[in-house]
């Protein structure tokens, strides 16, 4: 990567902010210090190579964080639902409340997967009330295809409007468990159902709670209040063989989030070229086994041998006469056939799919032609953590994983950033730990590493929770880890 791609100003003031607080190493460092600023909503100039970072590594990657509390089909929360069907096309200027209606239907059935069909006909009003079962700021999604051009009002509030050809505006309602409220929904077309759906967006550690409650990140946000979208980094995403399972530029979608969010943006904006964020990983995989780098030998630990690279299976009893030189005995499962894993093959697939994907370029990031491996993160090591020789040979495994992904990817200066287990504590004697804090380029203990290698200790933002535990889906944590391994490969690059 060209020095030319950095934007020297970003820097600047990063290592101001770094300065002022005092702190000499980017991984220690706050996700919070410096404020990122929302997206421009300019295209990258495609002349420039796309810059890659390769995500990699289990559960922590893969990312739980809660988007909201759930959207899920209302149904039993709506009592007494009647839908009335008034003559002639939709008139907003008609006042519907003062009309007789032509005819209606009490409906036995109102959300759930088969709701009471509507008559049809003329324009279609559903009166009703709303009783929540807990107390909480709603948003309502009202229809679902055609039946979404509606407009819905709860309890006096206009909380859904989407007329035909147009965008849905939604506000959200706070709403008391056991209160009944009335709602009623007017639909603009002839296209009506009972179908829909409403959420909890203030559950506490859920994004949109943090973001349009408590204003977190407010760079996540465009200024009309919606998920903002970059159209300089693209977010990539395989999962052993499936995808690609997002390919879009980077925003927010779906129900969970992983720590790319925070990467993304930050790296996006220390980076004058075009991003993609290409996240290539799947959970309960260890680094002694699944993700077992090429190169990996076997080693005598005990009376037992242990896998090398495409061994299997994990380990077998060892003659003491031929040492590693012992081959394993058929690995067979219950009904005795073959089992086919073998040590590697996650990371077979892990980087397979993120050759598949840059292989196809302009399908994952129109318009591109050319690539660079610039980077890679790696957040891992619960299931190493349950193994006391796996945890014993992390630090070995990690040091040629690093340089395994550099031959692979033909990227010998691509930069590696790693993030350590979050309810880890230093000094605990977490051989895991130890392990990652030891290819710290800044504080550990291999010089090949200085200036192209950091370790981000995440403890501090795990708020208590444990990776085995997605970090109880508080979107924050996976937040501020994503901003702090952004922030430390910029100032990798800074170096």
């Amino acid at each position: 990567m060209k020095q030319s791609h950095i934007t020297r100003r970003a820097f600047a003031l990063l290592t101001i902010a770094l300065a002022a607080l005092g702190m000499s190493s980017f991984a220690t460092a706050s996700a919070a210090e410096t404020p990122i600023p929302k997206p421009d909503g300019k295209p990258a100039d495609m002349s420039k190579p796309v810059q890659v970072f390769i995500l990699m590594g289990q559960s922590n990657m893969v990312g739980m964080g809660a988007l909201s509390g759930g959207s899920v089909r209302w149904g039993k929360e709506f009592i007494e639902p009647v839908v009335s069907v008034y003559p002639g096309a939709y008139d907003p200027k008609a006042d519907y409340d003062a009309l007789k209606p032509e005819k209606t239907l009490a409906l036995q059935s109102f959300g759930g997967g088969e709701p009471t069909p509507y008559p049809g006909g003329g324009t279609q009003v559903v009166r009703g009330f709303i009783q929540p079962a807990e107390t909480g700021l709603f948003e309502f999604n009202p229809g679902y295809g055609d039946s979404e051009q509606n407009i819905m009002v709860v309890s006096g509030v206009e909380v859904h409007r989407m007329e035909p050809g147009t965008k849905a505006v939604k506000k959200s309602i706070k709403l008391t468990a056991g209160e009944k409220v009335p709602f009623k929904i007017t639909y603009l077309t002839e296209h009506a159902s009972g179908l829909g759906w409403m959420a909890r967006v203030d559950v506490p550690g859920t994004l949109n709670t943090l973001v349009r409650q408590q204003g977190k990140f407010p760079y996540l946000l465009d200024e009309t209040g919606n998920w903002s979208e970059r159209k300089d980094v693209r977010f990539v995403r395989y999962m052993s063989g499936q995808g690609p399972l997002n390919n879009e530029w980077m925003g927010i979608r779906g129900g969970t989030i992983g720590p790319e969010y925070g990467i993304g943006h930050v790296v996006g904006n220390a980076i004058d070229a075009p991003v993609m964020i290409l996240k290539s990983c799947i959970g309960n995989r260890s680094l002694g086994w699944d993700l077992l780098p090429p190169g990996s030998e076997r080693f005598v630990e005990g009376d037992k041998v242990y896998a090398g690279y495409k061994d299997k299976p994990d380990s077998w009893p060892v003659d003491p006469a031929k040492g590693t030189a012992t081959e394993p005995p058929p690995w067979l499962d219950k009904n005795g056939k073959p089992i086919e894993w073998y040590a590697g093959l996650q990371w077979d697939a892990d980087t397979g799919d993120a050759k598949k994907a840059l292989a196809d370029l302009p399908k994952h990031y129109p318009d591109a032609t050319k690539y660079e491996v610039a980077g890679f993160f790696f957040w891992q090591g619960e299931k190493d953590g349950g193994s006391p020789v796996h945890s014993a040979h992390y630090e070995k495994n990690l040091v040629a994983f690093i340089k395994a992904l550099r031959k692979e990817f033909n990227a010998p200066n691509a930069k590696f950033v790693l993030g350590t287990m979050g309810e880890a504590v230093k000094g605990s004697g977490d051989k895991v730990m130890e392990g990652q804090l030891a290819v710290d380029g800044t504080s550990g203990k291999y010089p090949e590493f200085k200036g192209n290698v950091a370790t981000v200790y995440t403890h501090p933002m795990a708020q208590g929770g444990a990776g085995n535990g997605h970090y109880n889906k508080n979107a924050e944590v996976y937040m501020d880890v994503g901003e702090a391994m952004g922030r430390a490969m910029a100032e990798l690059f800074k170096k």
